[in-house]
């Protein structure tokens, strides 16, 4: 479980940190560049690592259903609608937003045990989980927004109080 934790704690900060050089890219080549960029970028990269760990079992394809396949595709719009959704919102209000829902989309098909997963019995606790996080990002986003205001105003008046 220690393992599971910190590898789930390092893809948060990878996440984190992709988002970032994601809209950095974004700013410089547009969208669908950016996409084209990390997606190859990371093709490149995962063939690469798979066949020095895996070998050539990473070219054994295996029968599998062909929905499995669209995952790839996924990745477009989660790339394509985060660099589109930093742009407008800023990474960290952004990045929340697609945590939470990414968070509530898995509960949702845990619970109705939705594309092969096993079905894992819906509970309050859960929802009221999901609902204290939604609720953290809307005091973080208000908060957040007077306290900056509150900082402008003073540089502006040039008050230290």
């Amino acid at each position: 479980m220690i393992i599971g934790l910190l590898l789930a704690c390092i893809a948060g900060a990878l996440v984190g940190l992709q988002n970032i050089f994601n809209s950095k890219v974004n700013e410089q080549a547009g969208s669908w560049t950016t996409t084209t960029l990390v997606l190859g970028m990371g093709f490149l990269a995962s063939l690469t690592m798979g066949l020095i760990f895996e070998g050539k079992m990473l070219l054994t394809w295996h029968p599998m259903p062909l929905w499995y396949w669209f995952s790839g595709i996924i990745g477009v719009g989660v790339v394509t609608c985060l660099v589109q959704g930093i742009k407008r919102l800023g990474p960290t209000y952004a990045v929340s937003i697609m945590m939470t829902s990414q968070l509530g989309f898995a509960l949702l098909w845990d619970s109705l045990g939705w594309l092969g997963l096993e079905k894992v019995p819906f509970t309050f606790n859960k929802l009221i989980g999901v609902l204290v996080i939604v609720g953290g990002i809307v005091v973080f986003k208000l908060g957040g927004n007077t306290l900056n205001h509150r900082s402008n105003k003073m540089i502006s008046d040039g008050s230290s109080t």
